[in-house]
């Protein structure tokens, strides 16, 4: 287990503020790109004028997984020219438990030594061996965070609770692979809100669709825009007016979910929505369900779904579906549409 995942790892870099407030990339092992180096930079709160300290914060750019953990430095130290600095962990999987762990323990050897050497170090060791063990910093076992457990680290029943039955719209806008754009003024509510979303598609366990913290840069929406569908975060209350990045917009502070007017004919509600719409908050508001048992039982509505149109798309030539099959069938037009457009997003259409 050890030696495959140490293969996600990519690089470990580190960024310092000096005490001008001077922010510069110092050191990495090995190199990372220039256009991804620029985006890490502006992912470190250490780039701003006023500092808004962050002390963990992670996304995804051109399909690589970043973590950024942000320490101030404390006397006694030897870093006596650093006022803060970032350790930025890039990996090929998404687990920030796991990258958060490892973090701490490398700014904890940089605090003490004030030398990249010592944190290389230990960085070779879990890369080698996975696991990494120190008396005084604590010790990290790659085996210990499993990918299924960063999957399940988010609370599904706090979306429900605040959205209630509008849950649905979500699942929906997920399980046909449109782009939804949550915002927030503080990153870590974007972070801890996205995070959760893919569950409610578990069949697919897809978290390749996350994008938790974009700026509006060109550089950062060019990337967004090669997914099809996705969950992106924004903090920058400017994107509520870039209606070409979204098909559903979440307002958190306000509570507020709206569907763009582009979208509205495909995200249509029927019975069928309804009848999963109460099964997840029914399954939600049960004190005695864990957030995994609320998953799970959506996760077997949908399987359920995914049965009943892989059954229909069996009849047809080539078990592809086409409209003039499903129309046979004579559902009610909200159902029809969504099975047309489910059968799209799960490649089961005739084209």
């Amino acid at each position: 287990m050890a030696a495959t995942e140490t293969h996600l790892m990519l690089s470990v870099g580190l960024i310092e503020r000096d005490v001008n407030g001077d922010t510069l990339w110092v050191w990495c092992y090995p190199s990372v790109g220039t256009e991804l180096r620029e985006v890490l930079l502006s992912k470190c709160c250490l780039t701003k004028d006023s500092l808004d300290l962050h002390p963990f914060v992670f996304g995804q750019f051109c399909r690589t997984w970043y973590y950024v953990t942000t320490v101030e430095v404390q006397e006694p130290s030897p870093l006596n020219k650093v006022t803060h600095f970032s350790i930025v962990v890039t990996a090929k999987d998404f687990n920030p438990e796991k990258y958060a762990a490892l973090s701490r323990i490398l700014c904890r050897m940089y605090v003490k030594h004030g030398s990249p050497v010592k944190m290389m170090e230990a960085y070779m060791t879990v890369l080698i061996k996975g696991i990494c063990q120190s008396d005084e910093n604590g010790s990290f076992l790659i085996k210990d965070y499993d990918a299924r457990k960063a999957y399940l680290a988010g609370s599904i029943k706090d979306v429900v609770s605040q959205f209630g039955m509008e849950t649905i719209i979500l699942y929906t806008a997920l399980m046909l692979k449109k782009r939804i754009v949550v915002h927030h003024p503080r990153i870590e509510a974007v972070l801890e809100f996205t995070r959760v979303l893919p569950a409610l598609t578990w069949h697919r366990k897809d978290w390749s669709i996350l994008h938790p913290y974009v700026h509006l840069t060109d550089v950062e929406l060019e990337d967004l825009k090669t997914s099809p569908g996705y969950v992106a975060g924004f903090v920058d209350p400017e994107v509520s007016n870039r209606s070409d990045l979204f098909d559903v917009y979440v307002n958190l502070p306000d509570g507020v979910i709206t569907v763009s007017q582009s979208a509205k004919e495909a995200m249509a509600m029927g019975k069928l929505h309804k009848d999963v719409g109460h099964l997840i908050v029914q399954s939600a508001e049960d004190p005695e369900r864990t957030d995994s048992q609320v998953i799970k039982d959506v996760c077997v509505k949908t399987k359920e779904i995914l049965a009943n149109l892989v059954a229909l798309a069996e009849k047809c030539e080539g078990s592809k579906l086409t409209l003039e099959a499903l129309k046979q069938h004579h559902f009610p037009p909200a159902t029809e549409n969504f099975l047309f457009q489910l059968a799209a997003a799960e490649q089961l259409l005739r084209i």
